[in-house]
C-alpha cells in the first residue's frame, strides 16, 4: 500500500519545529491530565462529540481516577485543521497535560503526532484511519487502538466481490487520508478485475453533489464507492437517495454509515453498506455492559466513535494503572506490548512494531430496526479475522 509520511510536509513541520523542549513533570502530579484535541465543529463535528461521550464514560466507570490520582479532560476544538490542533495541545502540554488524546481528522492526529514525539507525549488515537499514523518504526508515542484505513479498504474490496460488482463508479473526499485510501481501492480493483468507470473529488464540507450523482447515473456502473465520512458521506446519501441512485446500483463505503450518520441521513441510508468500527450488537460482557450503561446515560445506542474512544482510552488508562508508575516511558513500553482481552470487540492485541491494534472488522448494512432497537440501524453481516486485515510484522 502506498503510504505517505505527513511529517515531512512543510507546513506540519513548521507547526512543531519553533515548540520549546520536552517538558519535565513532576513525578506525582496533582491529577492525570488529558487534552483532548477533537473536533467540535466542522465536517467531523458530530464525531467529535460522540468521542467525548464515551472518553468521559471510560473515566467514569473506574470512579475518575488512576494511579489515586484524578483524571481531567481538557477539551478543545481543532475545527478539523492541524493548526488549530497543534497550537492548543501545546498551551495544555505547557499547563502539564501527562497525554494527547485525538483528533478526529488524519491531517490533525499526524500533527499532533508530530508533537507528541517531539515533546515525547504519549498520544492516543481511536478514530483517525490514515495508514501512516501507525507504520513500522514510527511515531514511538503514538498508539491507535482503532481500525486503519487500509483494513477499510480491504472490507470493502470483499463486499465488491461477495456481491459480484463488476463496476464501480467513486467519489472520494479531497482530503489526503481517502485519496491514499482510493489509490489502494484502485489497486485492488485491478487485482480482482473490477473496473473503475470513474471518480471524482470532492471537498470536505462539499453541499452538493448533485453533479457528481447525475454523473454516475448517467454510467454503466453497478456499485457507488464513497470514500466519505462524517457530514460528507451524510449529505452525499441524503442526495443520492433524492434520485433512488440507490435503487440500480449499490452503494457502499469505508466508513459511509453507522447508526448515528444513519439517523442523521434519514430512508436514503436504507440499503448502504459500510465498514463499521465498532457495533453496540457485538455480544460480549464487556461490551454488553458498555451499552447499558452508555444508554442509561444518553439514552441512545453508543455510536462507532464513541465506542472505538470508550475502549481505547479504558485499555490506555487500565495499563497505566498496572504500571503502577508516573514514568512515561514505562507506560509507553507496557502499552506497547499489551493485549487488550475484554475489548468490547472481544480482543485488541497492539503490534509493537508499528504501534496498531490488530483487531477484526465489521462490515454491515444499514436496515430497518425494530425496538428498542434505532428506527434505522447497522446490521452486521460479517466479521473479518485480524490475519485477513493486517500484514504480519
Amino acid at each position: 500500500m502506498k503510504r505517505r509520511n505527513f511529517l515531512k510536509n512543510a507546513g506540519t513541520a513548521a507547526l512543531v519545529t519553533t515548540l520549546p523542549a520536552p517538558l519535565v513533570r513532576a513525578a506525582t502530579p496533582d491529577d492525570f491530565h488529558i487534552a483532548a484535541i477533537l473536533s467540535f465543529s466542522g465536517a467531523y463535528g458530530l464525531i467529535g462529540n460522540d468521542m467525548r461521550k464515551g472518553a468521559e464514560q471510560a473515566v467514569a466507570e473506574r470512579g475518575g481516577t488512576v494511579l489515586g490520582k484524578p483524571i481531567r479532560f481538557s477539551w478543545e476544538d481543532d475545527e478539523t485543521k492541524p493548526q488549530p490542533a497543534v497550537q492548543k495541545a501545546s498551551r495544555l502540554l505547557g499547563e502539564g497535560a501527562q497525554m494527547i488524546f485525538g483528533a478526529v481528522s488524519s491531517a490533525s492526529t499526524l500533527a499532533l503526532q508530530s508533537l507528541s514525539t517531539q515533546r515525547k507525549v504519549p498520544h492516543l488515537v481511536t478514530i483517525s484511519a490514515d495508514d501512516a499514523i501507525t507504520k513500522r518504526d514510527g511515531a514511538p508515542y503514538s498508539f491507535r487502538t482503532s481500525n486503519t484505513l487500509g483494513m477499510e479498504i480491504n472490507m470493502s474490496m470483499e463486499f465488491v466481490k461477495s456481491r459480484g460488482l463488476k463496476k464501480i463508479y467513486a467519489v472520494t473526499a479531497d482530503y489526503q487520508a481517502t485519496r491514499s485510501g482510493f489509490e489502494r481501492f484502485e489497486e485492488l480493483a485491478k487485482e480482482a478485475g473490477v473496473e473503475i468507470v470513474g471518480n471524482d473529488f470532492a471537498p470536505l464540507g462539499n453541499r452538493d453533489y448533485s453533479v457528481i450523482i447525475d454523473k454516475m447515473i448517467r454510467s454503466d456502473a453497478d456499485g457507488i464507492a464513497v470514500m466519505a465520512t462524517g457530514n460528507d458521506g451524510i449529505t452525499f446519501v441524503k442526495q443520492a437517495g433524492q434520485v433512488d441512485l440507490g435503487k440500480d446500483k449499490v452503494i457502499f463505503g469505508p466508513v459511509l454509515q453507522d447508526d448515528i450518520f444513519a439517523a442523521a441521513t434519514g430512508p436514503a441510508a436504507l440499503g448502504v453498506n459500510s465498514g463499521v468500527r465498532y457495533h453496540y450488537s457485538v455480544d460480549n460482557p464487556t461490551n454488553n455492559a458498555f451499552v447499558a450503561a452508555y444508554r442509561e446515560q444518553h439514552g441512545e445506542m453508543p455510536s462507532s466513535f464513541a465506542g472505538e474512544a470508550y475502549d481505547g482510552l479504558r485499555w490506555w488508562l487500565d495499563v497505566v494503572e498496572q504500571s503502577d508508575s508516573w514514568d512515561v516511558e514505562t507506560w509507553v513500553e507496557a502499552f506497547a506490548n499489551s493485549v487488550h482481552e475484554t475489548s468490547v470487540e472481544g480482543r485488541k492485541e497492539m503490534r509493537a512494531c508499528d504501534h496498531q491494534a490488530a483487531q477484526v472488522g465489521l462490515w454491515g448494512e444499514v436496515v430497518k430496526g425494530e425496538a428498542p432497537l434505532p428506527e434505522l440501524t447497522m446490521k452486521i453481516n460479517e466479521i473479518f479475522p485480524a490475519d485477513r486485515l493486517f500484514d504480519a510484522c
